[in-house]
């Protein structure tokens, strides 16, 4: 997996805003399944099995961990602008990419999301960008995310919570769905 790209600018970063607010809002896909079997190593999946007690089958991360986070989110848009290469989206380090808008507005927390067979809730802890995520794609990159626009849009992506297990597809639908 390549670690290193040209780093894109604020400027550039900012021109590609258009196509993520274009991101669909009630339903759309998974673009890329992501495993963490350990630090710094990645496996890109067809298919996955997200289980409430252990989150995305397999993944280091376990469940209970980082204040009931089991899962995060990345919109593919914004990975697909950061990382420039479809091969370096993994080491943003998300398990899943989706089409889908994941703004604040859109996927509020308590926001419950069916993905393939499993039904997820976005929970209140935000995701934020580490050093490794800005070492990756760049100071811009972060400074992207983290701006007052950046974090409404949550370009760095989204926590969640399994609340059905099932199994998760490359290409599959994710879609909101009302909450009880």
């Amino acid at each position: 997996m390549p670690d290193a790209a040209r780093h894109l600018t604020l400027a550039e970063l900012e021109a590609g805003l258009d196509a993520i607010r274009r991101s669909p809002r009630a339903a759309g896909k998974v673009d890329m399944i992501v495993r963490r079997p350990s630090v710094n190593e990645r496996e890109v999946l067809e298919s996955a099995n997200l289980d409430p007690e252990l989150g995305l089958v397999g993944d280091r991360w376990s469940a209970g961990n980082r204040r009931g986070a089991q899962l995060t989110l990345m919109n593919s848009r914004v990975i697909e602008l950061l990382a420039q290469e479809r091969a370096r989206w993994p080491l943003a380090g998300d398990q899943l990419y989706v089409d889908l808008d994941l703004s604040v507005d859109n996927v509020a927390p308590g926001t419950r999301l069916a993905v393939g067979d499993a039904l997820i809730e976005v929970i209140a802890e935000p995701h934020m960008p580490c050093g490794k995520f800005r070492a990756r794609y760049g100071v811009d990159a972060f400074t992207f995310v983290n701006s007052q626009s950046g974090t409404g849009l949550q370009l760095r992506g989204i926590n969640a919570r399994i609340v059905a297990g099932g199994e998760v597809r490359a290409g599959a639908a994710v879609r909101k769905v009302p909450s009880p």
